[in-house]
């Protein structure tokens, strides 16, 4: 699948329904992951002693900070190996930088500090999708991609004789 990401690229670009569709999917993939994490470890600490939850203002920080240190993860490694999430494989997109084959480590992390940038001022970074000639949102912007539309890999069809 060749992706070309000059200013002529034959590949539309992905629109804010599409893109949001798939990051909803991505989340209930990495959520379910890390309820199951969640569970699995709960239960191997319960066999050995007794299971109690006490949460206090420090162990609710750490949950968040584990989180979105598996959001990053999810998100930058899935970028830099195949430029999809199973999200936006799913929906039949793509994230590619504007210049270059395959997006850095560095650069999804910046996008995924864009994504939180974008989203703090009551998601008006992503409303950028709709007013901008490459649908970039603050996100791509800052990382300097695009999301686009790709023609999925499918095997030759077989013919009967």
């Amino acid at each position: 699948m060749s992706v070309t990401t000059d200013s002529t690229t034959d590949q539309p670009y992905a629109g804010l329904v599409t893109r949001a569709v798939a990051f909803a999917l991505d989340v209930a993939i990495l959520d379910a992951i890390l309820i199951v994490i969640g569970v699995v470890t709960g239960l191997i600490i319960s066999a050995f002693g007794d299971f109690a939850p006490n949460l206090d203002l420090g162990k609710v920080a750490l949950g968040v900070a584990g989180w979105a240190l598996a959001f990053t993860a999810y998100f930058v490694t899935f970028w830099s190996l195949t430029g999809q999430t199973p999200g936006m494989r799913a929906l039949g997109i793509k994230v590619v930088p504007v210049k270059g084959d395959r997006i850095r480590p560095l650069q999804g992390v910046v996008r995924v500090a864009g994504m939180l940038a974008a989203a703090i001022p009551l998601f008006a970074g992503y409303l950028l999708i709709l007013v901008q000639n490459r649908r970039q949102g603050l996100q791509d912007l800052i990382a300097r991609t695009l999301v686009l539309y790709v023609e999925r890999d499918r095997p030759p069809a077989h013919r009967r004789a």
